[in-house]
């Protein structure tokens, strides 16, 4: 082989093998860094190790587990081209209507006195119709009547709330079942995130459904002259985001043994931040569920850390934003380097 053609080989091999790297791969190494520093700054101010505390990681993975579920959903929706802000009205609108519904009879306040000690399958069902319900609103809203997606999920974000709060008058909803307290103990919400994010992973990967999805957030116009019906396939995207919501809400109540309007308050800008920060193009046509796995993880880790090193709550927040703002930032710029080439 001439030097030439070896100088040509040798970039060619490199690129083959920069496309095979998993796109994950870096935002993992980017989750490991993260929680390093909060290991070596753990030591060095407070003289404890972050991440030889199990319980410490418990609750973080628990904590996460449901902005989680969200995010597969919300991921979905991002990838068409869109985006979904009533996911953490809507987990407040299904708490409390499903919990209504998972009353036990030895509670003296119960919402519907007739219809208490219901197997824990009823009020799963009810919530998941809810979350259905306010996605195929959201859905059809932006499918047929061409209203922008922020628009008409923002209309569903205040009125989702809306109910949530007019339900019981802005009384709790206490008093569950053990049935359906089951479902937020011990690792289970962790179980249902898992098992939520690899049947999405294999759906957009390998079926139809995501061969659509992917189409539709790439090129709408080439994807309709194909044959996808874009309207149809919005809604589906748009049910199973609200699907997963509504799933959502019904673990966070499990969990909390109790249900509450101001449940899930932010829940879909974490959800949004983590499906930004494990890879989702915001532009759409790109994304994968095993990023938005490591995004999620890598919000709780933040979050986990800034409590362990006792910082305030408000600078959390502060960067947080920062950090939405640095992925979105990061994106623009892959995005433009993917076109010059």
């Amino acid at each position: 082989m001439s030097t030439k053609a070896a100088e040509g080989t040798a970039p060619l091999a490199t690129r083959q093998r920069r496309r095979r790297m998993p796109p994950e791969l870096s935002i993992f190494l980017v989750l490991v860094g993260i929680a390093l520093i909060y290991e070596a700054l753990g030591w060095m101010f407070i003289g404890q190790s972050f991440l030889m505390n199990s319980q410490r990681l418990t609750i973080m993975i628990l904590q996460v587990s449901v902005i989680g579920i969200i995010a597969v959903g919300v991921t979905q929706v991002i990838i068409t081209g869109g985006i979904d802000l009533s996911s953490g009205s809507v987990v407040g609108m299904t708490a409390m209507i499903a919990t209504s519904f998972a009353q036990s009879s030895t509670w003296g306040r119960a919402v519907f006195p007739s219809l208490t000690d219901l197997p824990a399958l009823v009020p799963i069902m009810i919530g998941l119709l809810i979350g259905a319900a306010a996605g195929l609103a959201n859905g059809a809203l932006i499918a047929y009547t061409k209203i922008p997606p922020f628009i008409a999920t923002l209309g569903m974000f205040v009125s989702a709330r809306g109910v949530a709060k007019w339900y019981t008058k802005g009384q709790p909803v206490s008093g569950i079942t053990e049935q359906f307290h089951f479902i937020g103990t011990k690792a289970w919400p962790v179980v249902v995130f898992l098992v939520v994010a690899l049947i999405f992973h294999i759906a957009l990967r390998y079926t139809r459904y995501g061969k659509f999805t992917y189409a539709i957030g790439a090129n709408p116009q080439a994807a309709r002259v194909s044959g996808i019906n874009i309207e149809a396939h919005l809604v589906k995207v748009y049910v199973i985001a609200g699907l997963l919501a509504g799933l959502a809400g019904i673990v966070t109540a499990a969990r909390a043994e109790t249900a509450q309007a101001s449940m899930g308050v932010g829940y879909e800008l974490d959800a949004i931040a983590a499906t930004v920060i494990g890879g989702t193009s915001l532009t759409g046509g790109v994304g994968r569920i095993t990023g938005t796995v490591i995004g999620t993880i890598i919000l709780g880790v933040m979050t986990s850390g800034f409590t362990f090193l006792r910082i305030d709550a408000y600078y959390q927040e502060i960067v947080k934003g920062f950090i939405i703002v640095a992925a979105v930032v990061i994106d623009v710029y892959r995005q433009k380097k993917r076109r010059k080439h």
